[in-house]
C-alpha cells in the first residue's frame, strides 16, 4: 500500500516494489490517477487495486484496507509518501497552511500507520516505510511548516519503531534528497535555490526517481529484518557535506 502512490517520489516507490515482485495498491484522491498508475502496476505482472484515498479521511483509509484484505488477505507494507508543501516566510505563514501542511505530511502519516499497522502487529510481521526529507535533519528557507512536518515524520518513525520492533514490524524512513517532482519543480528549476542545492550536493546532480525505489525495495525486504527505527538518506551526499570547493 503506498498513500501518494500516483505521482512523484510515492509513484516510483509503486513501481519499483511492483517491479520487485509485490502487490501494489497506489492509492491518492483521483481515481483517474489512480487507475493510470494501476495500468502500470499491471503492465509489470503484478496485482492491484483502484481504490482511492485521502490521508485526511480516516474512512476512506479504513475502506482501502478492508478493500485489500478482502482482495488479499493481509496488507504486508505501508509506504506513506503522500505530502505537500508551500515555500512562504516563516513569519507570514498563514496558520491554515501550517495547519494543512502539517495535518497532511505528519498527522496523515499518524492516521495511515494506525490504520494498516494493527493488521501487521496481529500477524507478527509488517513493514512501514515513511517519507521523511532532508528537512528532517536541516532547515530549508521558508519551509518552516514542511520542516516541521518532516521532523515529525522522523520522531514518529523512531517511535513506531520501538513500539512495534517486538511483534515483528520494522518502521523506516527515506529522507530523500533533491528529486525534481511536480512537489518542487517551480522551487529548483532555474532559480538560486536550485543552483544552491547543486553546489551542496557532492555528486552535483539531482536524483532520479528510481534511484528513490531501491531503498523501499530494500527496507521492505526481508534482507531489512534487522533494520528498524532508521532514516535512511538518499541524497547524493548532501548530508556529509561540509565544503565542496
Amino acid at each position: 500500500m503506498v498513500t501518494g502512490g500516483t505521482s512523484g517520489i510515492g509513484r516510483a516507490i509503486a513501481l519499483g516494489l511492483a517491479e520487485a515482485g509485490a502487490d501494489v495498491v497506489a492509492s491518492a484522491r483521483s481515481i483517474q490517477e489512480v487507475d493510470e498508475v494501476a495500468a502500470e502496476i499491471r503492465e509489470r505482472g503484478s496485482r492491484t487495486l483502484e481504490v482511492p484515498a485521502d490521508v485526511l479521511d480516516r474512512a476512506s483509509l479504513e475502506n482501502l484496507h478492508a478493500e485489500m484484505v478482502a482482495a488479499y488477505g493481509k496488507v504486508d507494507i505501508l509506504v506513506n509518501a503522500a505530502g505537500m508543501t508551500r515555500r512562504v516566510p516563516t513569519l507570514e505563514c498563514a496558520e491554515a497552511d501550517w495547519t494543512a501542511i502539517l495535518e497532511t505530511n505528519l498527522t496523515g502519516t499518524f492516521r495511515a500507520c494506525q490504520v494498516f499497522a494493527p493488521g501487521m502487529v496481529e500477524r507478527g510481521w509488517g513493514r512501514i516505510i515513511n517519507i521523511a526529507s532532508l528537512a528532517t535533519f536541516v532547515a530549508f528557507c521558508e519551509v518552516a511548516a514542511y520542516g516541521a512536518s518532516k521532523a515529525g515524520v522522523g520522531a514518529l518513525t523512531k517511535s513506531l519503531a520501538v513500539e512495534l520492533a517486538q511483534h515483528g514490524v520494522c518502521v523506516n524512513a527515506i529522507a530523500p534528497g533533491f528529486f525534481p517532482t511536480a512537489l518542487n519543480q517551480g522551487l529548483l528549476d532555474q532559480t538560486p535555490r536550485g543552483r544552491e542545492v547543486l553546489m551542496r550536493t557532492p555528486m552535483h546532480r539531482y536524483g532520479k526517481l528510481d534511484e528513490v525505489a531501491g531503498a523501499a525495495v530494500f527496507l521492505a525486504s526481508e534482507s531489512a529484518s534487522f533494520v528498524t527505527g532508521q532514516i535512511l538518506a538518499v541524497d547524493g551526499g548532501f548530508l556529509a557535506s561540509g565544503v565542496n570547493q
